[in-house]
């Protein structure tokens, strides 16, 4: 089913359609975004506005053509704090209903809270739990606290970062006077529910929606000297934080424009929302924040899905990341037989050479779902497929993964065939010296782990690995003759013979050589 989910924020309005599958999960078709920043003006004014209102009409109807010429079943429309303050907002309302062709459902606070942490916890890894995942809007401010299970607590505060903006800060830069009032109202809106938070003991904060995602992806860039290609997943500290927040209350609107991932429409709300970040982080003890890509257009879609099929989305962490992946691996329409043998040569492999190799078992992890994504770019063509592989897992949008470890399976991907990792291809060339040599210790493994499925879904059936100081000996358990896997595996060896600087022989028990021993 294709469903249109219309976000109607107070900074932004978003459109996300979507195929809804049987499972649960969805594949994202079209999005549109326009930022019309409602809630700056009903914080001004107290209402949305004859020009605005025109504005949003016709960002709807654009997006309702979007839509439609995407064949998309069923529209949800979502409108947000703006809309539940504004005293004209029924008429805006009544208006865009006439003409757009489209029901417009105006959530309280504690539905869109609900809805964002849906998406939240469909799109992020909560480990260790729970977490305080704060969505910060133009009008309002949504703070959550819940895990993979679901969500324990919510309230919406009236915090929004075009409402402090436009309320509290008179200058630009931002004066001494303009930090503290924003300081001063975050810290009495924080000061009535810390009561309820504090006793949840949040691990950690997850940011998401426009304002913070920045702030995270900026802090990021900051640290590390780089603009990060994705931000789900991405871990920044508090201390990161505040730095940045120094920094964009020193700088004028024009500066911050100038930034790395900044819109220049968002510039000026930047610092209030950086003053917001920090004294959040400090209020509630946390020192670790995580970024979401997803928000409130996807927790439409999910909650859509949910009334027409009641999956479960009440997952084990790092169960997401597993039905991520296997959800990219059958959009593609992936060889199963081959990829799930591969992956189970491949960690029958790691484990029979811990005593070669320095990865762990997140490495472990790593590289099962890269054995069973090595393939999907034969989706696009079996010529120079590991490239299309790499390509369609780099821009897979696969949940629950860091920033790095998306990179990593893209290595994993591109490198499968043969040849070593080279920094020429970006994501390995974003890795740190300590994770290139790790990537580098299981493309090798995959490299043999495909080889001896050389004739896809074929004889061999499991492995057992001896190391000895000069050679890695593989003893394979086989239905059948494996003289293909042989052949494939003689082109294939090579780094895993670099890498662990040991000679490697495969051996086939059942098969018996003219002198009596063991073929290889």
């Amino acid at each position: 089913m294709r469903i249109a989910a219309f976000d109607l924020g107070s900074n932004s309005f978003h459109l996300l359609v979507a195929d809804a599958h049987p499972d649960g999960s969805f594949e994202a078709i079209a999005t549109d975004k326009e930022m019309l920043r409602l809630g700056s003006a009903v914080a001004s004014t107290g209402r949305i506005g004859v020009d605005l209102a025109r504005a949003g009409v016709e960002v709807v109807k654009r997006f309702a053509a979007l839509a439609e010429s995407n064949r998309a079943e069923e529209m949800v429309v979502c409108a947000t704090s703006a809309f539940r303050e504004a005293s004209d907002s029924l008429r805006v309302v009544e208006r865009i209903e006439s003409e757009c062709k489209v029901k417009v459902r105006v959530i309280s606070g504690r539905e869109e809270a609900r809805l964002i942490f849906e998406a939240v916890r469909a799109s992020v890894v909560i480990d260790p739990s729970p977490a305080l995942a704060m969505d910060l809007g133009g009008g309002s401010l949504e703070l959550m606290v819940g895990d993979g299970r679901g969500l324990d607590w919510a309230a919406s505060l009236k915090l929004g970062v075009g409402r402090l903006t436009a309320e509290h800060v008179r200058s630009d830069p931002p004066s001494g006077d303009d930090f503290r009032r924003v300081s001063d109202a975050v810290g009495r809106a924080l000061g009535r529910v810390a009561g309820q938070i504090a006793p949840l003991e949040p691990k950690k904060a997850i940011f998401s929606s426009g304002t913070l995602e920045t702030l995270v992806g900026l802090a990021a860039q900051r640290r590390d000297g780089r603009y990060p290609t994705s931000l789900n997943q991405l871990s920044v500290s508090a201390a990161d934080l505040r730095k940045l927040r120094d920094d964009l209350v020193s700088m004028t609107a024009e500066e911050r424009a100038s930034l790395p991932g900044v819109d220049a429409r968002r510039a000026d709300l930047l610092p209030a929302g950086a003053i917001l970040a920090s004294r959040a982080l400090a209020e509630f003890a946390i020192e670790e924040v995580i970024g979401c890509e997803w928000a409130l257009r996807e927790g439409m879609i999910l909650d859509a899905i949910g009334r027409h099929n009641r999956s479960d989305w009440d997952l084990d962490p790092h169960a997401m990341r597993r039905e991520s992946v296997i959800n990219l691996a059958r959009r593609y329409g992936w060889n199963e037989a081959h990829s799930c043998k591969v992956a189970r040569l491949a960690v029958e492999l790691f484990d029979g050479t811990t005593t070669l190799h320095d990865l762990d078992n997140t490495d472990r992890e790593l590289l099962e779902y890269g054995a069973l994504l090595h393939d999907v770019g034969e989706h696009v063509s079996n010529d120079r497929h590991e490239q299309h592989s790499a390509y369609l897992i780099a821009n897979g949008k696969l949940r629950g993964f860091r920033p790095e470890e998306v990179d990593i399976l893209a290595c994993l991907g591109r490198f499968h065939k043969r040849g070593s990792p080279k920094a020429s291809f970006e994501a390995f060339g974003r890795l740190s010296a300590s994770e290139r040599r790790r990537v580098s210790q299981m493309v090798a493994l995959l490299q043999v782990a495909d080889g001896l499925d050389r004739s896809h879904g074929g004889p061999v059936r499991n492995l057992s690995v001896s190391v000895d100081p000069r050679k890695v000996v593989v003893s394979v358990d086989a239905d059948d003759d494996i003289s293909l896997e042989l052949w494939g595996l003689r082109r294939k060896r090579d780094l895993f013979e670099k890498v662990f600087a040991r000679e490697l022989e495969v051996i086939d028990p059942r098969a018996v050589s003219a002198d009596g021993r063991p073929a290889s």
